[in-house]
């Protein structure tokens, strides 16, 4: 079982970069009648964030973790290690994270490393990297997870194009001998991988002719074989039954009582399938956050930008007891707990 128990990491600081540019969702130009009010009020996404052409994950993470640094005053030569959780690289090669460690001007002795995750990113990004740190080889680790999903969607497929928005994060982690660390439960389920998937572009299908034709599905569905296909049924009901699933296997195996946790910080799919998912777990709404509203679903960044966005006053001036939990492409799934005191919380950063 994928159980990890890390300790000596501290969670040091945390910060989140998004687009300037906002699209409100009321207006989207595939919207019919009501049908725009009832896309809002049932994925909770009234407006959502979108990179230009000129602007990467990479870019946003370069900006969240640049203000991150600053605020929480670390020499850059002192960071050991770096780690980017993205699915919407630079390149296909060479590998971002080596790109991002020259333009941080971190040192070169600096071990750095790119993982392509989704939603589950921001929890698997944090398991390798405490893990690498937890026995003092690395004093200092900067994870940077994001996605520009924007930039794969059509504009033409209201299944998925009025969901997703774009985001970048940096987090800090230290060597803390007094830290209590972090427990994870990760899990795996690659039967799936057909429920949220880009066809087109990879080394199994390579790009093509066909590639960039678009495929009327029905009225308002419209995409390629290089922009995202999503099977909203098979990911609502994979959501409602892992996530709550993997929360309580933590608790479990780790003893961990749930009413003692002060967030409970979901990837944020959905705003119906997460009310589904906290229902399940009999979580007060004032412990689990969202910020689904303002930013749409953000991939691997939605839990570090929820904790910036909506919890920043808490975790900057209170001990919190945080469980976290992603969930999707892959499918991939996990859940991690950690305690938070006196952190850095840098404010959001737009560009």
């Amino acid at each position: 079982m994928a159980y990890l128990d890390v300790k000596n990491v501290r969670l040091s600081g945390i910060s989140a970069c998004v687009p300037k540019t906002i699209e409100e969702n009321i207006n989207y130009h595939l919207f019919q009648n009501d049908e725009a009010l009832k896309f809002i009020s049932t994925t909770g996404v009234e407006r959502h964030r979108l990179a230009n052409n000129q602007t990467t994950t990479a870019d946003l993470c370069f900006h969240a973790a640049e203000q991150l640094l600053k605020d929480i005053s670390w020499n850059k030569n002192e960071i050991d290690c770096l780690i980017f959780v993205t699915q919407t690289p630079d390149y296909i090669l060479p590998a971002s994270s080596c790109l991002l460690q020259d333009r941080l001007k971190l040192s070169t002795d600096c071990y750095a490393l790119d993982i392509s995750m989704g939603c589950s990113g921001w929890i698997y990004g944090l398991s390798v990297i405490a893990s690498l740190m937890q026995n003092n080889s690395f004093k200092k680790g900067l994870l940077l997870v994001g996605d520009s999903v924007t930039k794969f969607c059509s504009n033409n497929d209201k299944s998925t194009w009025p969901l997703f928005g774009d985001a970048g994060t940096a987090t800090c982690l230290e060597f803390n001998e007094k830290s209590y660390g972090f427990n994870f439960h990760l899990a795996t389920d690659g039967s799936g991988y057909e429920a949220i998937k880009i066809s087109d572009g990879g080394y199994r299908v390579p790009f093509n002719e066909l590639s960039l034709i678009e495929h009327e599905i029905e009225f308002g569905i419209a995409r390629s074989n290089v922009q995202l296909f999503l099977n909203g049924m098979d990911v609502f009901s994979f959501g409602i039954s892992k996530a709550p699933e993997t929360i309580d296997k933590l608790c479990e195996h780790f003893n961990i009582d749930k009413n003692s946790i002060d967030i409970f910080v979901f990837h944020q799919a959905n705003l119906f399938m997460n009310e589904k998912i906290r229902k399940k777990l009999k979580l007060p709404p004032e412990k689990v956050p969202y910020s689904l509203k303002d930013f749409g679903n953000t991939s691997s960044a939605s839990i570090p930008l929820t904790l910036v966005t909506e919890c920043n006053k808490n975790l900057i001036n209170k001990k919190q007891k945080v469980i976290a939990c992603g969930f999707g492409v892959g499918l991939s799934w996990g859940s991690v707990y950690f305690d938070l005191s006196n952190i850095v919380c840098s404010t959001l950063i737009e560009i």
